[in-house]
Formats: structure tokens, C-alpha cells, sequence
């Protein structure tokens, strides 16, 4: 079996100088989100990942589409010091070109030498991560904090960062597979101060490099500067919410939105939120005014030359930026009244709105009396949509066109305040759903469970299998068995190799089954249901369930997926949920089956002749790895060798019946993320018609010998390369 990958000098150096702190990065998979989240506070990864061989995205929706929204990110903490009245400011992320490295001006956060490492939780029952403290399918918890001026660890200094603040980050992200909310991620941050000093108007920021393009239309950073320049930026008040949109990019192949939206805060006096106008005082048991506000704040990327959209280059004007919203200026909702003609004097809304390569932030505060041992709790969420189509250009930008970015954005709000229905920040009588006399936050309803999945391709066929596990799932919120029924998808063949890789929108339903007097078309489950389970060798499921599709194609990819779902609650506005179908996505590859009769069922190639461009190849910034052809009616365990005419052997391949596609990068580049959710029939094997040596063939005739790995009985054959 062959692996080919390729690693950058670059990624070299940042591996090497981050190995002193532990810096780790992980991606989102539970959400049709990939959003790179670090142990330093970072989001996001400046697109290194498609320069340093790993394919790690950067953060992309929907999952696959090579459709990227962002350069990176981070938090920042500013406030002034009580005593000295010092204003300081630390940052995770700052406008970087190159982005995060150890050292580098605004990377002021560190991972301190024996922290642990960054922590995963699910509170999914069959994964590995599973624990009872999960908030999501999928948290991230990261520690972090700003005290050590140098690299821990090292004697580099960090630039610019002579005056921490001393406070300490428990960041943590969450993320849910459903498909009502599976385009969104979460940050939760705890903002603990850990030093001496105590700090008024204290304000905390979610800062964001956002650039949407698609790396499968444009590579990343194609054109330099050019490539970043090309988005349009707003905000919506009402929402807190600031966005970035493709405006003059990779249009038609970019069409979503990506934003970041502020959910709420808390502190030792109570909950915070610019929507409320007064809040419940904790220590006087008093309803307060509420002067807490959402500031929205953009800039030209690393740009400190432009009069109104210019790059802090101090804590000082850091803070201003924080503190002094461009939503709050008269020439953002009046750009013709004389409060903003005799001031900056330009429409900001409009000059934002023109293509262009920003930064921005939304920050909240003030947050007063922070002492020393306090801690403060702020929730944001990365937000992402399709653009609703209206028919005009991207660059209009109109209510229409953001329709679902609104709603998306109000859903991560449902999902943040969890019982807190009205919002209020305090426990009302009836919102205590889990009784333990407290406000619980992030819950969403559910779904039933994930069928638990079995595919099994044959010559143009696959036989699905599923457990009856969904039957018995328990709605957190109506403390009752729901199920309603099941649903079979299925994508076509093509769908693979467009510009824009799209699975959820992909996905064709081919069949529906519920059950018998319930809310639905009453269709039973009687004709999926297996007379008696059946259960496979080297697998514990049981499985009750069986669809079998046919009159498929050989060699092409379909994706495949189960889902169960609910019949929702009239009585509390719950209407019918599904589970996710993209996390229970399945890639898979009908083909003859494992061959134990060489003899009688000789191996043969296809396609042969082969023609370069063939149309299942798809366009790939890696185009000549991204070909292939399969060697089909393989014995369960051979070994594959390829020849020129004159005997030279070009390459050998080891096959075996578990083979899932991950030795070639076609299947790396279109394929499923996770190779082990790719399925294959067993007797089949595909070749990206490189030699051993990745060097790319000639046009002409080629041999190949199959040798049975248990029997040693060959077989020799020949197929043609025309170019």
C-alpha cells in the first residue's frame, strides 16, 4: 500500500517552535463545520493546512465544498487597571499575514510548559470522547493564559507584550450533528484573573480575519494579496452578529455567509446581554439599568494608514476599538445628518459593503470590579449560511439574501439560552427542566438516536443494514419515546467532483418508512424489517433493518445515509426533528466482490482503454494524483504489479478486502474525511496511475500480474493509457 504526503518548510518551523508549549490544533467534525480550533486561543488557521500537506481546513462549510470563511481568529481581553488607571489590552490573534507563531506581535496567549492537553468530550453514548460532562457532541476545552512575556518554555520573546493583564482562559467550543443546528459552532470562555491587579470597564472581543473563497476554484492565497480582498463585511444590531460574505470572488461557487455573533455574559453581579434593559444584581438581589452594550468594530487587514479603518497598532487604540463601536456613530444609521457630515462624513455601512480584505470584532462589556480571583463568562458562536437567492448579484447583500444567516443565527440563541426562555438571566418558575436549580444553557431538543449503519456494496448494489437503536430514544424535552420512523438517502454519481461538494444539499430521499398510527403517511416498518436480525463476523451490532438499492454503477462513488426521525410536539412548538444525515454518511463504492476463483472469474481493469479526463475524475489542485482506474474481480488477498511493455515494473500495490481507498489521493480529495467510512466491495482496487516513484506514466500499453496471496496462483492481463 502506498502513502504519499507532502510537508511544507514552513509547517516544519511551526511544529518545531510550538513543540515547546504543546500547541495543538483540532477540527470540528461533529457539524457541517470544519473549524480549526487551537490550545492558544486561535481559530482558524490561515490556511496553512493547504500548504503544509495536511488538507487540515481552516474553517469550511458545508463540509467538503472547499468553500473556506476564514483566515483566522481569537479572543481579546482589554481594560483598565485599577490604581494607575493603565490601559491594557491582551490578544490571542492579531492581523498577521503569515498568521499564528510562537513569538509573533499579538499572539499573547500561551499554552504554560505542562499544561494539559487539549481535551475532547462528547456526549454521544458510542464515541470514544463520550462523558457525562459533554455539553455537545463534540467540546473542545482549552487553558490558556497571558502571563509569561516569553515563549514558554524558551527565551523568545513576545513581541509587544511587556504588560500582561494576568488572566487565565478556559476556552471551550461545542458543536451538534443535528441537522437544525450543525452550522454553528460555540465559544464558551471562563476569563479568570489570576494576578494582583483588579480592573474597571473591562471588555472582552471575538476578533476575526473572515475571507470566503473556494480553494477548489482558487487555491488558497492564489494571486496574494488579491485572493484576501474580495469580501464584504456588515453587522446586524439586533442580533449582535457581524458578517463577511464572497463579494467579487469565487462568486456562483461561493454563496454563504459567515458570521460571529455574540450570545451572552455573566459575572458575580449577573447575567449580561445589550438586549436587556435592566438586569438582576446578584449581591443586592435588586433589578439594576442595564448599560452593557455590543460594540462592532472593522479595520483594513494590517493596514494602519487609512483614517477610519485603520489597524490598532497599540493597546491604546486596541481598546478604542473595543470600547467605541462603528454601530454606535451617527454615520452608521444617518450618514446624511449633520452629526456624521461635520465628523468622518462617509456612509459606513455602504464603504463597508465594498470588496475589500478586513478584520473585525465584536466586543461587550464594560465588566467592572474584576478582583483578583474573578471570573467572567462570555459566549460566542461562528455562524455560517447559504445566501437565500433573490436573483441579484452578491455584492446587493439585502435582508433577502441573509434570510438564512438570521436564521441560523437565532437558532444558536435558542440553543444558548437553554432554559432560560424569556431570557431574562434568571431561573423563572417552570424553566428548571433538569432540577437542579439552575439556569443549564446550551440544550437543544433532540432527535432519536443515529441508526447504528451497516452498508455492504456488490456488483451494482448496496445492501443497507441498521439496528433498531432509534426506536427506544428518550426526547430530553418531552421525557418520552418519540420515534416516528426512518429515512433512506442517497446521493448520484458526479456528485463527488463539482466545484462545490455539498452532501446535505447532495442527498436524494429514496425512502421513508414510519410507523403505524402515528403522525405520518402510516407507511409501517414491515417491509424493511429483517424476519430475524442478522448480525455480520467481527461486528457486535445486531441489525433489524434492511434497503437495498441496485441498478448502480461500478467504480462510482455514492453516499449513503440513515436517518430517524421524531414526531415532534404541536403543544411546544417542536416540530418533526431528524437525526443528521451527514453523520451518518457512509461513502460508498458498488464493485464485484472478493474473487475466489481466479480461473473462472478472471481479473479485468477498468475503465480500458483509459482516457485521461475521465468524468469521474473531477478538477483537484492535485490533478495528476487525482486519476485513477480499478483493478477489479481481486482475490480477498493479492498483490497487484504493474509493467511497461519491456518488463519495467512501475508499481505494486497489496490489496486486501478491507481496503478503503486511503493509499491514493483521489479518495483523500473526494472521498469521506474518515477513510474507515468509506466501503468498498471487497474485490476491487483503484490505482492513480503514478509509478512508485509518484512520477506520472506515459500513454501506451501496460501489463499486470495478480498474485492470490493465499493460494499464489497469477493472473496476467494488460490495459491502455490514452492521452
Amino acid at each position: 500500500m502506498k502513502l504519499r504526503f507532502g510537508y511544507s518548510i514552513f509547517a516544519t518551523l511551526l511544529i518545531i517552535s510550538a513543540r515547546s508549549q504543546q500547541f495543538e490544533e483540532r477540527v470540528t467534525t461533529a457539524s457541517n463545520v470544519r473549524l480549526t480550533v487551537t490550545n492558544a486561543g486561535t481559530f482558524g488557521n490561515a490556511f496553512r493546512g493547504y500548504r503544509d500537506g495536511t488538507g487540515r481546513q481552516s474553517c469550511e462549510y458545508p463540509a467538503g465544498s472547499g468553500i473556506e470563511h476564514l483566515f483566522e481568529g481569537g479572543i481579546w481581553v482589554g481594560g483598565v487597571r485599577r490604581g494607575d488607571g493603565s490601559i491594557l489590552v491582551s490578544t490571542s490573534a492579531l492581523d498577521a499575514p503569515q498568521g499564528y507563531a510562537p513569538g509573533r506581535a499579538g499572539f499573547e496567549f500561551t499554552i504554560p510548559v505542562g499544561a494539559p492537553p487539549m481535551q475532547e468530550r462528547s456526549a454521544l453514548t458510542d464515541s470514544r470522547f463520550y462523558s457525562p460532562s459533554a455539553v455537545s457532541h463534540q467540546d473542545f476545552i482549552a487553558v490558556f493564559n497571558d502571563v509569561s512575556q516569553t515563549v514558554p518554555g524558551t527565551s523568545i520573546p513576545i513581541t509587544g507584550h511587556q504588560f500582561p493583564m494576568n488572566i487565565q482562559v478556559t476556552q471551550e467550543t461545542y458543536n451538534w450533528n443535528y441537522s437544525f443546528s450543525d452550522f454553528f459552532v460555540i465559544v464558551n470562555y471562563k476569563i479568570k484573573n489570576i494576578g494582583n491587579a483588579a480592573f474597571d470597564s473591562l471588555y472582552v472581543a471575538l476578533w476575526n480575519n473572515t475571507v470566503v473563497r473556494n480553494v477548489k476554484v482558487t487555491p488558497a492565497g492564489a494571486g496574494g494579496s488579491v485572493f484576501y480582498s474580495q469580501g464584504g463585511n456588515g453587522y446586524m444590531d439586533s442580533l449582535g452578529l457581524a458578517y463577511c460574505y464572497d463579494a467579487t470572488g469565487d462568486v456562483g461557487f461561493t454563496e454563504s455567509y459567515i458570521g460571529q455573533k455574540f450570545l451572552g455574559a455573566e459575572d458575580k453581579f449577573g447575567f449580561h446581554h445589550f438586549l436587556l434593559d435592566s438586569t438582576f444584581n446578584k449581591k443586592t438581589g435588586q433589578w439594576v439599568k442595564e448599560n452593557f452594550k455590543a460594540h462592532y468594530n472593522a479595520w483594513q487587514f494590517n493596514n494602519s494608514s487609512n483614517p477610519i479603518f485603520f489597524f490598532p497598532t497599540s493597546d491604546e487604540l486596541r481598546y478604542n476599538k473595543m470600547t467605541a463601536g462603528l454601530n454606535h456613530h451617527p454615520c452608521w444609521n444617518e450618514p446624511t445628518s449633520s452629526a456624521c457630515q461635520s465628523t468622518l462624513g462617509v456612509n459606513l455601512q455602504a464603504e463597508l459593503n465594498k470588496s475589500g480584505n478586513r478584520s473585525d470584532i465584536v466586543s461587550v462589556g464594560p465588566f467592572n470590579d474584576f478582583l483578583p480571583g474573578d471570573e467572567i463568562i462570555v459566549a460566542f458562536a461562528y455562524v455560517v449560511a447559504k445566501k437565500f437567492e433573490d436573483g441579484n448579484p452578491n455584492s446587493v447583500n439585502s435582508e433577502v439574501q441573509r434570510k438564512n444567516l438570521i436564521t441560523n443565527a437565532n437558532w444558536v440563541q435558542v440553543a444558548y439560552n437553554g432554559e432560560d426562555k424569556n431570557f431574562n438571566g434568571i431561573l423563572d418558575p417552570g424553566e428548571d427542566k433538569d432540577g437542579d436549580g439552575k439556569i443549564t444553557r446550551f440544550i437543544l431538543p433532540a432527535p432519536p438516536d443515529i441508526p447504528r449503519t451497516r452498508l455492504e456494496p456488490s456488483n451494482g448494489k448496496i445492501d443497507i443494514y441498521w439496528s433498531d437503536n432509534s426506536l427506544y430514544s428518550i426526547d430530553p424535552i418531552l421525557q418520552e419515546m418519540d420515534f416516528e420512523g426512518f429515512r433512506i438517502y442517497l446521493t448520484k454519481p458526479g456528485f463527488d467532483v463539482v466545484s462545490v461538494q455539498d452532501i446535505a444539499s447532495a442527498f436524494v430521499l429514496v425512502g421513508e418508512y414510519d410507523i403505524i398510527n402515528g403522525v405520518g403517511n402510516d407507511v409501517g416498518l414491515d417491509r424493511i424489517r429483517l424476519t430475524t436480525p442478522v448480525k455480520f463476523d467481527g461486528d457486535t451490532i445486531e441489525y433489524h433493518f434492511k434497503y437495498t438499492i441496485d441498478n448502480l454503477l461500478n467504480g462510482w462513488q455514492y453516499a449513503v445515509s440513515v436517518t430517524a426521525f421524531d414526531r415532534g410536539d404541536q403543544s411546544l412548538n417542536l416540530e418533526k426533528l431528524e437525526s443528521s444525515r451527514l453523520a451518518n454518511q457512509f461513502r460508498v463504492f458498488p464493485g464485484m466482490p472478493a474473487n475466489e476463483n481466479m480461473k473462472e472469474n478472471e481479473p479485468f481493469v477498468y475503465p480500458n482503454p483509459y482516457y485521461y479526463g475521465s468524468s469521474w475524475e473531477g478538477i483537484s489542485n492535485f490533478q495528476e494524483e487525482t486519476r485513477k482506474i480499478y483493478f477489479a474481480n481481486l482475490p480477498k488477498r493479492c498483490k497487484i504489479s504493474i509493467y511497461n511493455p519491456v518488463g519495467d515494473l512501475i508499481d505494486e500495490i497489496l490489496h486486501d478486502e478491507n481496503y478503503n481507498g486511503s493509499d491514493i489521493r483521489w479518495f483523500r480529495s473526494f472521498a469521506a474525511e474518515n477513510p474507515d467510512r468509506n466501503r468498498f466491495s471487497g474485490g476491487e482496487h483503484a490505482w492513480d496511475l503514478l509509478s512508485k516513484n509518484t512520477q506520472i506514466i506515459s500513454r501506451g500499453l501496460y501489463l499486470y500480474t495478480v498474485e492470490d496471496l493465499e493460494t499464489n496462483k497469477r493472473y496476467t492481463g494488460n490495459f491502455v493509457i490514452i492521452k
